[in-house]
């Protein structure tokens, strides 16, 4: 290894190349910083290249198999049932990755932001050393922006090194479809995953890791949510605790133990969430005095100041959150404050989006968490059945709940699943960071007949004014 001992001066050095950091990168070049972004592979991180991107085109599919068969609704006489060509959409998911990533490059290299390949370790509160085949060398900073990501790893009751065991990402690797697929976990990932491999065709048993009794969604949204897994043959265990995995090359056994007892599950795949885990571990941060919790994990304030006030922490690395708008939202922030400008950002409203094929789409205070902190609220549950768009699109499974603080009339929380959930998300996020009314939400025009009345007779129905709620 040849190390040198010339430190190379940068402003603002960034380290990680996901969405936190180079959004972080391009705000603070455009705000006349220098910048350079230390990536150990490449950029657009795991989200470009094995979740987000990857998990969305696998979903898209699965929406486009249940649309396709859906057709004679329509009057549309297919050729027989559609089916998935799994190499097609892997070679698809490369192209659309690729061109991707070749945007990201083409914005670093449009504001002028240094790429350097190589892993990255503090020296000091100053200075970053970069490690890359056998070379060293030294930058030093005035200011730093860790978006090192994370990792996941196998919960200890699962075994690793079996090629039926799936580790997050890797499902959208497969070059097979499960004939059966045990999906181990309650989050978003494996919601999308049982919807997706559901439409390819593969039988789905989900269980709820952590031995939970419901999904972590408002009480109405968790209702539905079970109904219709349950209307698409998808078994899942609740409250349930897996006490062995036996694997082998040809098939997993996995054995859970319910209030109804023991049973064992034999399947082809086993897939697992996995547990979140910081890459902090080869950043040295004792040697930049930047604290971390007991998980490798790094606390931020409001404006994504570590406990060092020139280094800043965004993304999946900070104990604040591990979706992709959060560490955007973060990233943004944090140039911008490298670039001496007055940046915060706010955890409170980020909406969660879950891209099955009934998408959910949340935000705010659940009515389970409105009444724990004392709120005497308002709800009102709009069913899709009774929306005239959602009908003739041939969509009516799903409701809208939105809820209110009855003395204030002020909106605390939207809930919502089934069809154009995930585009009414945003007017529901800019009514709460308004701090918005009732009368905000019913009060301007809503086009007729659109998906998007739901939201306005959802808001109605808090006053006793809407029309067609059952």
């Amino acid at each position: 290894m040849v190390v040198g001992d010339f430190a190379h001066e940068i402003e603002v050095v960034v380290i990680g190349g996901g969405p936190g950091g180079y959004h972080a990168a391009v705000r603070a070049a455009q705000l006349g910083k220098e910048v350079a972004i230390i990536e150990q592979n490449k950029t657009g991180g795991m989200c470009l290249h094995d979740s987000c991107i990857p998990s969305k085109l696998f979903t898209e599919a699965a929406g486009r198999i249940q649309k396709a068969k859906e057709m004679e609704f329509f009057g549309i006489h297919g050729n027989g049932e559609p089916s998935i060509d799994l190499k097609t959409l892997q070679e698809r998911k490369d192209k659309i990755i690729g061109s991707l990533n070749q945007g990201v490059e083409a914005l670093l290299k449009k504001y002028k932001i240094e790429r350097i390949q190589g892993t990255a370790s503090f020296i000091s509160d100053t200075e970053i050393g970069v490690e890359r085949q056998d070379a060293f060398e030294k930058y030093k900073f005035e200011q730093a922006i860790i978006a090192a990501g994370a990792s996941y790893k196998l919960p200890e009751e699962i075994p690793a090194n079996n090629e039926r065991i799936i580790l997050g990402a890797s499902l959208y690797r497969l070059e097979e479809i499960p004939k059966h697929l045990i999906l181990y976990g309650s989050d978003y990932t494996t919601l999308e995953a049982a919807s997706v491999f559901a439409s390819f065709g593969s039988k789905i048993s989900m269980i709820l890791d952590k031995e939970k009794r419901e999904f972590s969604f408002d009480n109405s949204i968790n209702k539905e949510l079970s109904r219709l897994l349950k209307k698409r043959k998808i078994k899942v265990y609740k409250e349930a605790k897996i006490t062995n995995v036996n694997a082998s090359k040809e098939d997993v056994h996995v054995t859970v133990v319910t209030s109804k007892g023991e049973t064992t599950i034999e399947a082809s795949h086993l897939f697992a969430a996995g547990e979140q885990s910081a890459n902090t571990n080869l950043l040295q941060l004792e040697a930049c005095g930047v604290e971390k919790t007991e998980n490798g994990f790094i606390p931020i304030t409001n404006t994504t100041q570590t406990s060092k006030s020139h280094i800043y922490a965004v993304g999946d690395v900070t104990a604040s959150g591990s979706l992709a708008v959060e560490a955007i939202k973060q990233g943004k922030a944090a140039g911008e404050q490298a670039a001496g400008k007055n940046s915060e950002w706010e955890p409170g409203l980020c909406p969660v989006v879950v891209h099955t094929v009934k998408p959910i789409a949340v935000v705010g205070l659940t009515e389970e968490e409105a009444l724990q902190e004392g709120h005497d609220i308002l709800i009102s549950q709009f069913p899709l059945r009774a929306n005239g768009y959602a009908a003739l699109s041939n969509e009516p499974e799903g409701l809208v709940k939105i809820i209110s603080e009855k003395e204030t009339d002020v909106i605390l929380g939207y809930h919502a699943i089934g069809y154009g959930s995930a585009e009414m998300i945003t007017a529901a996020v800019q009514v709460l960071e308004m701090g918005g009314r009732v009368e905000d939400v019913t009060y301007p025009y809503y086009p007729h007949p659109s998906i998007n009345e739901a939201w306005l007779e959802a808001a109605e129905g808090l006053l006793g004014k809407a029309v067609h709620q059952p």
